[in-house]
């Protein structure tokens, strides 16, 4: 009697057990993904719309944050700074970058408690444009013309048009205020002959804009005797430098023009560590800093500590102990 052949497993059968076994690995792998994934931080950066300075600025430091630090930062832009701050004080965005004016009145009274300062990231350099070829040289010549103000979205921003207004003697009733809801709005009403002027920060990508739509533009002066009127207004106005050169666009001598100072600001349940991580890593890679936002060649760890009336995030106050930082006079 002959014996029977063994018999043959079937394929799906013989490959069964190994199937088995690379899905369950798989799988394993896709849980370690997934809960890695679940556990990395998004860090919102609350910032102002796109063509304006701060969203260069906030755009500069989510890159490097991500490159240098491996934090996930993603930059959100809005419509002002009265947005910005809000947002930060709910714990929406864990980080924003706001006018010192603006975060000062936000928290005044014991409003926005929630809302810490990490420190002041570079002075704000700003201007009154006009065209280049108008005959208007000064804040005095705007008298009768067509003057951008209201800033619905950025309050502070209709105050401090008010102080650089005051340098030159004038007030709203001087000339014709055209209601705008923020600077990007100034500006494109500026280009389509709705204002005589407009308001912005140097550096920003939309001042260069305008200056290629309307043919060229140039600063007014603002003179330092009038000063006194402004600080009436708002304290927190100062003159600083500025000389030609491709980040003044509108400046074809030496000049003083108004600044302030913008500032970083963060929510207090923030941990320490997130903070100190920040500002370690923006002190140390600077360079990298100034390929995206020049205008941050004046940003420094120990010029973040300045004695405004506002409380610091603990974790930047340890940074500012840890490396012997002491708190700057105000200008």
């Amino acid at each position: 009697m002959t014996s029977a052949a063994p018999r043959t497993q079937p394929a799906a059968t013989r490959w069964s057990g190994a199937t088995i076994s690379i899905a369950a690995t798989a799988m394993a792998l896709v849980a370690l993904g997934l809960a890695g994934a679940a556990q990395a931080q998004t860090y919102g950066f609350a910032t102002l719309p796109p063509g304006t300075l701060n969203h260069t600025t906030a755009s500069a430091i989510a890159k490097v944050l991500k490159e240098k630090a491996g934090m996930n930062v993603l930059v959100q832009p809005t419509a002002g700074d009265n947005v910005i701050i809000p947002m930060v004080a709910r714990g929406e965005a864990e980080v924003g970058i706001a006018n010192a004016p603006e975060t000062a009145a936000a928290v005044e009274g014991g409003k926005l408690p929630e809302v810490r300062l990490i420190g002041t990231a570079h002075p704000l350099r700003t201007a009154f444009f006009v065209r280049k070829d108008s005959p208007m040289r000064t804040i005095a010549d705007l008298k009768g013309k067509k003057v951008a103000l209201g800033y619905s979205a950025m309050r502070v921003i209709d105050g401090l048009s008010r102080a650089i207004l005051a340098t030159g003697g004038l007030t709203e009733k001087d000339v014709q205020p055209v209601l705008v809801p923020n600077v990007v709005r100034s500006a494109d009403d500026f280009v389509s002959g709705a204002a005589d002027m407009f308001f912005f920060a140097f550096g920003a990508p939309k001042v260069r804009e305008v200056d290629a739509t309307v043919g060229g533009i140039r600063v007014l002066d603002v003179p330092e005797s009038g000063m006194p009127a402004a600080r009436k207004i708002s304290p927190y106005g100062y003159l600083l430098d500025a000389n030609p050169g491709p980040a003044f666009i509108g400046i074809d001598k030496p000049m003083k023009v108004y600044s302030f100072d913008n500032v970083l600001i963060t929510h207090a349940k923030v941990p320490d560590d997130v903070i100190i991580k920040i500002i370690d890593t923006l002190e140390k890679n600077k360079a990298e800093l100034l390929t995206i936002q020049p205008v941050l060649r004046e940003f420094s760890a120990a010029g973040l500590y300045k004695k405004y009336d506002m409380p610091y995030h603990p974790g930047a106050l340890k940074y500012f102990a840890d490396h012997k930082v002491e708190a700057r006079a105000l200008e």
